[in-house]
């Protein structure tokens, strides 16, 4: 008598390479699994832009796909390591890329005798499985803002973060002032020209055109409110 078996997951390799067109989750395409990644942004998220002033990144160095499981176990390992010997609230990590491509199977049998019971089309399209991120040569997959003396910290979180995904990712210290566009060295003469103004963890660039009211509410120096 034939023992039906549940088959497991597939491994990550069967979906590494990019091939074919992108494929999100829409009218067309229905009845997609969640993604396992759901917390983006980790740490101490409303710090202002000025307390973290280095960068972190793990840049990707191949055209891949990475899967939803490894996003989120990557997040856990650098989370882990950071919280302990950082504190969760000395740092600021990001997920820099989303899962919206749908990876599809074409379930078979798996079970003794399967291979009687049918042979399976060749080339079948298949129901959607799982979602993946799809990402390129430089693509920056994490992302962790912090102060300089954490530094070697972050790096060590990262090299074990990057484990957990296939192919050769690199760890890098951005050049830039936290997640800004800005070069560190240029960042208070930038914020000095009243060019650009704080916005959370990031900064917001003033166009010189507009009313003049506004220009002149932006140059005005603010006074503290009384407590």
């Amino acid at each position: 008598r034939d023992i039906i078996v549940e088959m497991g997951r597939r491994p990550a390799r069967c979906y590494r390479f990019c091939s074919g067109k992108p494929w999100p989750k829409s009218r067309y395409n229905r009845g997609v699994p969640d993604p396992k990644m759901r917390i983006y942004d980790i740490g101490k998220k409303k710090a202002n832009v000025r307390q973290f002033p280095y960068c972190v990144h793990i840049v990707s160095d191949e055209v891949e796909q990475v899967s939803s499981e490894a996003l989120e176990a990557a997040r856990v390992a650098a989370n882990k390591y950071l919280t302990k010997h950082v504190g969760k609230d000395n740092f600021h990590m990001r997920c820099r890329v989303h899962p919206w491509h749908v990876l599809r199977i074409n379930k078979m049998l798996s079970c003794a005798g399967a291979d009687r019971l049918q042979a399976g089309m060749r080339g079948a399209f298949g129901k959607p499985y799982a979602k993946v991120a799809r990402v390129k040569i430089g693509t920056i997959i994490y992302s962790v803002r912090i102060e300089k003396q954490h530094i070697g910290k972050a790096m060590e979180a990262f090299r074990r973060a990057k484990n957990k995904f296939a192919g050769r990712q690199k760890i890098v210290v951005s050049t830039k002032f936290g997640f800004t566009k800005i070069n560190r060295k240029d960042f208070e003469e930038k914020m000095a020209s009243h060019d650009y103004v704080e916005d959370g963890s990031h900064v917001k660039y003033i166009p010189k055109h507009g009313p003049l009211e506004d220009l002149f509410a932006r140059l005005k120096p603010k006074v503290p409110r009384k407590k």
